[in-house]
């Protein structure tokens, strides 16, 4: 199949871009990715799309790809999660002819991934990804591309990527964090790893890490040498960033709004972009937060903005005579710029500070902790009560639940073993018994299929007796047939002579009113 491949590809068909927006799962929607290109990012991705769930449902397949069709919005890569090469394959060639590449997704570490086996939870089966990136580079029109997590060896690292590039992989992408580094622990990204792929391979290489400003882009090339920058958290925080400014956020967030109302989308993925943009000042106006969660319209989030727009211009007027105390942030509140994460926390430390006894291990979590202050409330369920202040978060007004005798979850109540749903169901399992409180039929089961067993053989015993009675009654059809036009013909007959017993038979006189003791027979 002819297509461009390597750097033939970059130049041409991705025109050589360097500034590169991430795929991020409900973030990297068109709406986001048309705002982003406005600003200087110069090839988007579509959020991970599943694979098997993009086969199977064409609703899918229309809301996240069929139907964001626009010429605005290339080039453009579509990300797939797999694990199935043939599914893998049929996704690609329902997608590409909507998109300028196909890029397998080998670096989500999230929990769901793992669940799932795919992304980042793939890397140990080199012989399952050559085979999945090989057939797609033989049987797709479009290259195929792989994004991918580093190992903390270097050298593993760049064996890895080596392989995916012998396999077909005409560009990758490489994510300078193991699977292991997220959420709190995600910490600072291996521009070491990036260097050494990039110097082991001969297709382009785009790095993804650590990029929070244009300056960091600027860095990153310079130290890595890849073709192109990647970026995820900055971009949703700054959407500006490769134009290198840092406007207001209520700027970003009206240019944001009004491309959603020309290509609509979920309103959840509009709160969670609006939630980024806004993350520092919502630390200040916290109200806002609350508002923000319970709008349910864009016009709703819109008047959102326009308040906070007036709270910040305000908060600006007060600042120009005083002095500016911006905290730890290089700019206001108001101005778009990155979130840094927190450094991870060491094991056995505390807030940073050294911690004198080990963290305990992680159990299941008690119903009630009976030496917590009944007042007390998580900030999950202060929330909560701030939406439905007519519900009872009280702990002591709550029923206590009678714990399982093995784990300590609530048991059962109509449970006949005394236990939770999942400690019920190996006893009953185990003892062959029923739980009709949790709906356990393994006895009942059990006793049926005894039953069909116990009763195969009379079945299979009275078979040659049935067989044997069938010659008889096909020989038997013939005669019937036969009779079957006398008995057509004596019908007319039959009809006749009930007729004239109708008419021989008078009706009887009933009785009159004068004489109603008369027996009418008489």
């Amino acid at each position: 199949m002819n297509k461009l491949q390597g750097f033939e590809f970059w130049k041409i068909t991705l025109k050589g871009a360097r500034y590169v927006v991430a795929p991020m799962v409900d973030q990297s929607e068109l709406a986001w990715r048309l705002l982003s290109r406005r600003h200087g990012a110069q090839i988007c991705y579509t959020p991970m799309l599943h694979a098997q769930v993009f086969v199977r449902d064409g609703n899918y397949r229309r809301e996240n790809l069929y139907g964001e069709v626009c010429a605005e919005d290339r080039p453009l890569i579509a990300q797939f999660c797999a694990n199935d090469p043939e599914t893998f394959i049929k996704a690609a060639l329902l997608a590409q002819d909507y998109c300028d590449a196909i890029d397998l997704n080998l670096g989500c570490p999230q929990m769901i991934a793992k669940r799932g086996h795919y992304g980042a939870f793939l890397q140990e089966e080199w012989s399952l990804l050559e085979k999945m990136v090989s057939l797609a580079n033989d049987k797709i029109s479009v290259p195929i591309t792989c994004k991918i997590r580093v190992f903390p060896e270097v050298e593993k690292t760049v064996q890895y990527a080596k392989m995916l590039e012998k396999a077909g992989c005409q560009l990758l992408t490489i994510h300078g964090r193991t699977k292991e580094q997220k959420g709190a622990m995600t910490g600072v990204a291996s521009w070491e790893h990036i260097t050494a792929v990039r110097k082991a391979v001969s297709i382009p290489v785009f790095a993804n890490g650590n990029i929070q400003h244009l300056s960091d882009v600027q860095r990153c090339m310079e130290e890595t040498g890849v073709q192109g920058v990647m970026s995820a958290e900055g971009n949703l925080h700054n959407p500006a960033l490769f134009e290198g400014q840092s406007p207001p956020v209520w700027e970003m967030a009206e240019e944001y709004l009004e491309v959603v109302r020309q290509y609509p989308c979920s309103l959840s993925f509009v709160r969670a972009h609006l939630f980024k943009l806004w993350h520092h000042t919502l630390q200040i106006h916290t109200d806002l937060r609350e508002e923000l969660a319970k709008v349910r319209t864009l016009d709703g989030m819109a008047e959102l903005n326009a308040q906070l727009k007036r709270r910040c211009q305000e908060e600006m007027a007060r600042q120009e005579a005083g002095e500016k105390d911006h905290g730890s942030l290089p700019f206001p509140h108001w101005i778009c710029q990155p979130y840094v994460r927190p450094a991870p926390k060491g094991p056995g430390s505390e807030n940073g500070q050294p911690g004198s006894q080990p963290k305990a291990v992680c159990v299941k979590r008690a119903l009630e902790d009976a030496d917590a202050p009944p007042e007390y409330l998580s900030k999950n369920k202060q929330k909560k009560k701030a939406r439905n202040p007519k519900k009872n978060f009280s702990m002591e007004q709550k029923p206590k639940y009678i714990k399982c005798e093995q784990c300590g979850n609530p048991k059962g109540s109509k449970c006949v073993f005394s236990l939770c749903r999942g400690c019920c169901k190996k006893a009953a399992f185990k003892a062959t018994a029923d739980c009709p409180g949790h709906g356990l039929l393994f006895k009942t089961k059990f006793d049926k299929a005894q039953r069909q067993k116990a009763s195969e053989p009379d079945r299979q015993a009275s078979e040659p007796d049935r067989q044997a009675s069938e010659p008889d009654r096909q020989a038997s059809e013939p005669d019937r047939q036969a009779s079957e036009p006398d008995r057509q013909a004596s019908e007319p007959d039959r009809q006749a002579n009930g007729e004239s017993l109708t008419q021989t038979c008078p009706a009887l006189p009933s009785a009159s009113p004068e004489q109603p003791g008369r027996d009418p027979v008489a």
